[in-house]
């Protein structure tokens, strides 16, 4: 089996039925369906003749055993094909029913490469106000009833399944608060305090977010493991697009001129990267650096056991400042450190002391340029 992972709207079930287009096709987010499943398992797999592409699998975790027997007695790959949105109990159901018997993947919403096919012209700035969800480059959908739309359906549909939301307004209210804090240290305390929510419930929250891919996290390098885990993580969200809606940035001359603008172009480029890696089955490891003078580093990437320091920057004008990060963090003596890379959002692209300077939009691929250059050796 193959379990595809991702939030919603992203294309899951669309790359699966473009993929396998003559395997039989079942939403159990149609109530007849989920009600058939759930009343005679047996008898709905074999309607499929056992082999299918089940849409939001998660709807009916029970399914999952009786899929288990089937592939037991069965071993042909690829016979049942899995979507789901809600991480967390498929991961449960999959760590229960199907270890070793699923491939699991993970599909965010389209890379800067993928858009390359859409003959728009898209500047980063009009890219942070219409994100990249596949509907709105394929249909040409306008980005604040979208936003609009896909927020009152996660609401009501993924976060209510997920936890008890008694006050709607408060957690509308931290998603907006959560969006002003687009690359800082996640701060319970001070979400607790603007929200009018205990911090419990604020970890609670971003837990839900985090399982229905709405925000990711961003975790502290430390050479010790342990501190990696314990120190605080920086929050950004899987599509940049809805970070702006919910900030009230609808044009792109807004979006340019925001304080944020900064951040949300940071919280572009570093999805994108991640994207990159999912979309070639890889999870890739990604953390940031800061030391308490405020020396910081973006973004390092570990690759083959070498770290790649990485600043993103939302300025047309390269500055040798850019390079302060990376130049700290190269002099810290860690081990395997190949050379560093600075996006921003000029035209030009060229190398400067060791360092590659490149605009993530104007390259195939920023993971791959990343990660795969032939001039990235280890410089130590």
């Amino acid at each position: 089996m193959v379990t595809i992972l991702g939030p919603r709207q992203s294309g899951k079930t669309t790359l699966a039925r473009m993929t396998f287009p003559e395997k039989p096709y079942v939403s159990l987010e149609d109530p007849d369906q989920r009600m058939a499943a759930e009343a005679d398992p047996r008898g709905f797999l074999e309607q499929l003749e056992r082999s299918g592409i089940l849409d939001e699998v998660q709807r009916v975790p029970a399914l999952l055993s009786y899929l288990q027997g089937i592939v037991d007695k069965d071993k042909r790959s690829g016979r049942f094909i899995l979507t789901g949105s809600h991480q967390p109990r498929l991961h449960e159901a999959i760590t229960q029913s199907l270890a070793g018997r699923t491939a699991m993947l993970t599909l965010w919403p389209f890379s800067l490469h993928e858009l390359h096919h859409y003959k728009l012209p898209h500047t980063a700035f009009e890219l942070l106000v219409k994100g990249c969800f596949p509907r709105l480059h394929e249909e040409g959908l306008e980005p604040r009833r979208f936003y609009n739309g896909y927020l009152q359906t996660y609401v009501e549909r993924d976060v209510r399944a997920l936890i008890q939301l008694r006050n709607l307004s408060q957690f509308q209210k931290f998603l907006v608060l959560l969006a002003g804090r687009i690359g800082q240290v996640v701060n319970l305390a001070s979400l607790s305090n603007d929200t009018g929510v205990s911090s419990t419930t604020i970890q609670n929250w971003l837990s839900v977010l985090k399982a229905s891919y709405v925000v990711f996290e961003l975790p502290p390098f430390f050479e010790n493991v342990q501190k990696r885990v314990i120190k605080s993580p920086k929050i950004f969200f899987t599509d940049v697009g809805l970070a702006s809606f919910l900030l009230g940035i609808h044009t792109a001359e807004q979006a340019s001129r925001d304080p944020l603008r900064g951040s949300l172009y940071e919280n572009l480029v570093l999805a994108d990267i991640a994207k990159g890696a999912f979309n070639t089955g890889t999870r890739p490891e990604m953390y940031f650096s800061r030391d308490s003078h405020g020396h910081e580093v973006d973004l390092l990437i570990r690759d083959q056991g070498a770290l790649i320091p990485v600043e993103i920057k939302s300025a047309a004008t390269f500055s040798n400042d850019f390079l302060k990060g990376i130049e700290w963090f190269q002099q810290l003596g860690i081990r395997r450190l190949s050379a560093g890379a600075v996006l921003f959002n000029g035209e030009r692209q060229f190398n400067i002391r060791g360092t590659r300077v490149f605009n993530p939009l104007r390259v195939d691929s920023v993971w791959e340029t990343l990660v795969a250059h032939p001039e990235r050796r280890p410089s130590c």
